[in-house]
């Protein structure tokens, strides 16, 4: 089963995406926040993708990428903003990000992006 992990500061969207990739056979958990995600890896809770959103009070997405990446260099991250710009993007890419995408994200182009990255991953 893939394993991915939802972080965001809007708990009710990652709580959402959870359950909606739950629905579709993903073993999911939600992260308030980069400390929380990083803490959940380091405890043992590997995923296999980490949907991230990019703007978050304390650690942004791209310090937390930099974290996962350092962590566990396998795990793939998707970054999934409504506050996304160019630049952002491609400093994600050259720290391993996966994919970046914009809110609002259709869920079968997710769930699509999330299994191409696991099959990169394998």
């Amino acid at each position: 089963m893939i394993k991915v992990m939802v972080v965001d500061d809007e708990m009710d969207f990652a709580d959402t995406l959870k359950e909606r990739l739950i629905l579709r056979g993903y073993d999911c958990i939600a992260a308030c926040g980069a400390e929380r995600a990083i803490a959940h890896i380091e405890a043992g809770w590997v995923p296999d993708v980490v949907l991230l959103d990019l703007k978050m009070p304390g650690l942004d997405g791209i310090e937390t990428l930099e974290l996962i990446k350092q962590h566990s260099p396998s795990i793939e991250v998707i970054i999934v903003t409504g506050h996304g710009s160019t630049a952002s993007g491609i400093d994600g890419m050259q720290k391993g990000l996966f994919d970046y995408l914009m809110k609002p994200v259709d869920i079968d182009f997710l769930v699509g992006r999330i299994n191409e990255a696991v099959g990169q991953q394998r």
